[in-house]
């Protein structure tokens, strides 16, 4: 009974020893190029164990034929019965003897028979990229192999239909009592290359050889007229063209087309993009130099190689280095040294007396005892005789503006240049009015042209209103006052008031205008922009022709200094000739009797007109009554 018992397992292991060594002994393993390979195994009930165990030897055995890794050969299994396990997918091993170990622990399911069912799994599932399936886009061929024994509890056509539509290519391996016409509906065409029926499970080792035959036959790239221009790649039963990196299929899935990494228009490149096959590189034009990013050009230094001679400056150029000098210098004829530039010699400058040259400017020179004019050229002798106190009222309201109340400062000063400043000669007090009235600096204070000046320079814009009447009646009741530095009347020094205002005075002009006039006071009015004709006039002296001056605009207000000058100039207009003398001489004495005698007879004469015109005046009330 014993000896009954065990010759099963002999002649078992009599046909699953030749097998294994069978498939072994067929020559070195087939270099398929890469391919994706899952085994739809069917452990059903109908599969006896024994069966079971030959199909598991013949994985084996496939298995040690095939060049597995990942690069390679994926290799997946799955059983079926009444349902679906996966017993290890594409993505788990890629080594051979770990697949060896999986199949070997197989435990068949013993079940029914839905091989509809597995092959919805394998096309969902298995050869998902999740499970370790290479994406459509490599075109790595897909084949799956389904072994079974029998009839489908399921339908298999539709499902089968639509794997092959997916491209997975089914080899159909009946063993025994597999239905025919179930392996037709589900392998690929040529059903005669995909469809194999054995005669039991221990004749399925034709199947091996047969498959290892196609997968390791003979190779289309080197048997056919594949016309590929770079690379022709194998597949089982068929092959296509790939391209070297950097270039692309054609459409002919033929030749090779670079691929321009340049058109793209992300090279970054500043000149030039030049492509290669796939690279690219930048390239700048001639006489520019690539720089260390790869992508930016920078002209060509010329000038740092240090052997350009340049007296000043070496410029690089796209032509070479080429000197150039300072400004207020020019580049002589050796295209190297350069020479003080003489503006003096080069333009007509203008200068009535001496031109001298500053590089990039000149200024001209007068001979000793003359000054040089607003015009800058010409020259004309200072005031130098007589003596004059001269009160300047300037006007600092808003209407002026900070940057025009700078040019009336420039424009007093050059009165100022025209004057003999001294103790003895003339002296110049400031007043600056708006809506209040600031005396900047009295009569007596300086007694030099630079000093007063300074001082000029020195003072701080007032802005607000115009109150011309009350700077009228300051410049009266303070200004001349002795206590400011006015010389006694006795000494009969002229007394000179100068008005300088840019608009309409907001109070009452005309009783400070004539009460000014009245203390002897000489009164000239200059006006600019907005300045109220009428105003000037009621505030100058007579003749108004000589006491008015008016400019349209700030910038062009020089000229009325040659008219200033030849009115308010000792020499020239109202102190020309004045001579100082003691009070306590007798003529000095004659002199302010006559003088005491005219002012009492003119006040006289005032009060009998003002006694008339009130009479007048209670006549017509008298009158009304």
């Amino acid at each position: 009974m014993t000896g009954f018992l065990c010759w099963p397992l002999a002649l078992l292991l009599f046909f699953l020893q030749p097998w294994e060594t069978q498939l072994q002994s067929t020559g070195p393993r087939c270099h398929t190029g890469p391919l994706d390979l899952v085994f739809v195994i069917d452990s059903s009930r109908s599969v006896r164990p024994f069966e079971f165990e030959t199909m598991r030897q013949f994985l084996v055995g496939l298995l040690r034929s095939l060049d597995v890794g990942r690069n390679a050969t994926r290799v997946g299994v799955i059983q079926y019965s009444s349902q679906v396990q996966s017993v290890f997918p594409l993505r788990a091993f890629a080594r051979r003897e770990d697949m060896e170990r999986a199949i070997r622990d197989l435990v068949p399911l013993a079940q029914g028979t839905m091989t509809g069912l597995a092959i919805q799994y394998a096309m969902n599932v298995a050869f998902s990229e999740a499970e370790g399936a290479r994406p459509p886009e490599e075109r790595v061929p897909r084949v799956a192999v389904i072994v079974t024994d029998g009839r489908p509890q399921d339908r298999v056509a539709e499902v089968a239909a639509q794997a092959r539509a997916r491209g997975i290519e089914i080899y159909a391996v009946g063993v025994q009592r597999a239905d025919v016409g179930s392996l037709r509906a589900m392998a690929s065409p040529p059903l005669d290359e995909h469809v194999f029926l054995v005669e039991s499970f221990d004749r399925i080792q034709d199947f091996g050889l047969q498959f290892q035959g196609r997968l390791c036959g003979k190779d289309p790239c080197a048997e056919w007229g594949h016309g590929c221009q770079h690379q022709c790649v194998s597949a089982p039963g068929t092959f296509y063209c790939a391209c070297n990196s950097g270039y692309t299929l054609a459409a002919d899935k033929k030749r090779c087309l670079a691929i321009d990494l340049c058109a793209g228009g992300t090279h970054g490149c500043e000149h030039y993009c030049i492509n290669s096959p796939g690279s690219y590189f930048c390239r700048c034009r001639v006489g520019f130099v690539l720089q260390q990013d790869q992508r930016s050009c920078k002209v060509f230094d010329h000038c740092s190689f240090g052997n350009h001679s340049c007296q000043h400056e070496c410029v690089s150029t796209l032509a070479g280095p080429q000197c150039h000098c300072l400004a207020g210098y020019d580049l002589l004829q050796d295209g190297k040294s350069c020479q003080v530039r003489d503006l003096c010699n080069g333009v007509d400058h203008g200068c009535e007396f001496q031109c001298v040259s500053e590089g990039l400017s000149y200024r001209c020179l007068c001979p000793e005892g003359q000054q040089l004019q607003a015009d800058g050229k010409t020259c004309n002798a200072g005031c130098r005789e007589g003596h004059v106190d001269l009160v300047l009222l300037v006007d600092g309201s808003k209407s002026v503006r900070p940057q025009n109340f700078e040019l009336v400062k420039r424009f007093v000063n050059q009165i100022v240049d025209f004057l003999d400043v001294s103790p003895e000669g003339t002296r110049i007090g400031l007043v600056q009015f708006s809506s209040r009235v600031r005396t900047e600096f009295p009569l007596g204070r300086y007694g030099t042209a630079a000093e007063v000046k300074q001082a000029v320079l020195a003072v701080e814009y007032m802005e607000r209103g115009t109150m011309t009447g009350l700077a009228l009646r300051h410049m009266v009741e303070h200004s001349f006052s002795e206590a400011q530095g006015a010389r006694p009347r006795v000494l009969n020094v002229p007394r000179v008031g100068l008005v300088f205002t840019d608009g309409r005075s907001q109070d009452d002009i005309s009783v400070w205008a004539a009460r000014a006039k009245e203390e002897g006071i000489v009164m000239f009015a200059v006006g600019v922009g907005k300045a109220v004709e009428e105003e000037l006039r009621e505030i100058a002296s007579e003749p108004a022709e000589l006491h008015v001056s008016y400019s349209p605009d700030f910038s062009t207000m020089t000229h009325l200094l040659e008219n200033l000058k030849g009115s308010i100039c000792p020499e020239e207009g109202i102190g020309a000739g004045t001579e100082l003398r003691s009070p306590c001489e007798c003529e000095s004495l004659v002199e302010f009797q006559d003088r005491t005698l005219e002012a009492l007879e003119s006040l006289t004469q005032n009060l009998a007109q003002v006694t008339a015109r009130l009479e007048n005046l209670e006549h017509q009330l008298a009158n009304q009554k």
